[in-house]
C-alpha cells in the first residue's frame, strides 16, 4: 500500500498549529500499562503526542512514514524519531508495553497495522487510537468553521475522512476493547492561530493545490468579525474520541473495564 501523504508539504505549519493532548489522556494511559518501559508513538506527525508519552514511560520510540514530519518533531531526551511505516515498524517482537495512533489510524492499512500491533505489544499491552473532529469555541465561530469544512473545502477532503467522522468504529479492532474516561482538549488561541489550523487542513491544502487561491483568505472577514479583536484568547475544545484495547494473555480472560473518575470525565454529548 502506498503512503498517503497529504502533510510533508505544510509539516512546519502543522507542527505550529495542531491542538495538544491533555495530561489526564496521557495519565489513563500509562496506568493500564502492563510496565512502563517503552511506548510506540505510531504516526508521530511532529510529535504532538510522544512527549507527552515520555514523562510516564522510560523510552518512546515515534514513528511517522514521512520524513518532512520527523524533521519537524519535538526533540525530548526520552523520544526516538524514526522513518518507518505503521505497518512495518522494525521494533522488536513482544517489545512494547504501549501503542498510540494518534489522528493517524485513518491513514494506515489497518489489517496489516493490526496484526504488526499484534506482534509488537508485550501480553497484557495496550492499544489506544485516538481521533478528534470538529472544534467548539462558539456558536457564531462554529457555525462559521463547519461551513468552512463541509462547504467550502468539503469537496478536497481525502476519503478517509469519512473514518474519522464515524470516530474510527467502523474499523475492525484486534483486542478486547476497554471502557475509557472521556478526554477533551483544551487550547487558548487568538484568532490568527485558529486560521493558522485551519490552513494546515489537508482539504485545504488540496483546495490550494487545485485552484491556486487560499480558501481561509474566504472566511477571514466573516470569522474576525464574530471573534472580535484579532489577538483576543478564546477557548477551543475538541472532544476526543478514544478506541482502547488490551492485548490477552495466554491464560488471561476478560479484561477489566477502566471507570471515568469524576475529574477526567465529562457528559455525552
Amino acid at each position: 500500500m502506498k503512503f498517503k501523504d497529504y502533510f510533508s508539504k505544510h509539516a512546519a505549519d502543522y507542527a505550529r498549529f495542531r491542538p495538544r493532548y491533555p495530561a489526564a489522556f496521557f495519565d489513563a494511559m500509562a496506568k493500564i500499562a502492563p510496565t512502563r518501559d517503552l511506548a510506540w508513538d505510531c504516526g508521530t506527525g511532529n510529535g504532538q503526542a510522544a512527549g507527552g508519552l515520555a514523562e510516564y514511560f522510560e523510552r518512546v520510540i515515534a514513528t511517522d512514514a514521512s520524513p518532512q514530519q520527523i524533521a519537524n518533531a519535538e526533540p525530548h531526551p526520552h523520544v526516538e524519531y524514526r522513518v518507518a511505516p505503521a505497518e512495518a515498524s522494525g521494533l522488536g517482537d513482544e517489545s512494547v508495553d504501549l501503542i498510540l495512533v494518534a489522528q493517524a489510524l485513518h491513514w494506515f492499512d489497518v489489517p496489516r497495522f493490526n496484526a504488526e500491533a499484534e506482534r509488537v505489544l508485550k501480553p497484557g499491552g495496550v492499544l489506544f487510537a485516538s481521533c478528534y473532529l470538529f472544534l467548539e469555541i462558539e456558536p457564531q465561530i462554529d457555525a462559521i468553521v463547519n461551513h468552512f469544512y463541509h462547504d467550502v473545502v468539503g469537496a478536497y477532503w481525502p476519503p478517509e475522512r469519512t473514518i474519522i467522522e464515524n470516530g474510527y468504529r467502523d474499523l475492525p479492532f484486534p483486542f478486547p476493547e476497554l471502557s475509557l474516561p472521556r478526554f477533551v482538549m483544551e487550547q487558548r488561541w487568538t484568532l490568527d492561530h485558529l486560521l493558522g489550523y485551519l490552513r494546515s487542513w489537508s482539504a485545504t491544502q488540496n483546495f490550494i493545490a487545485a485552484r491556486k487561491c487560499d480558501p481561509v483568505d474566504q472566511i477571514e472577514p466573516e470569522l474576525l468579525h464574530a471573534w472580535g479583536e484579532r489577538a483576543v484568547e478564546r477557548n477551543v475544545i475538541w472532544p476526543l474520541l478514544v478506541r482502547a484495547g488490551r492485548k490477552p494473555k495466554s491464560s488471561e480472560g476478560a479484561d477489566l473495564a477502566i471507570h471515568p473518575s469524576p475529574a477526567s470525565s465529562m457528559p455525552s454529548p
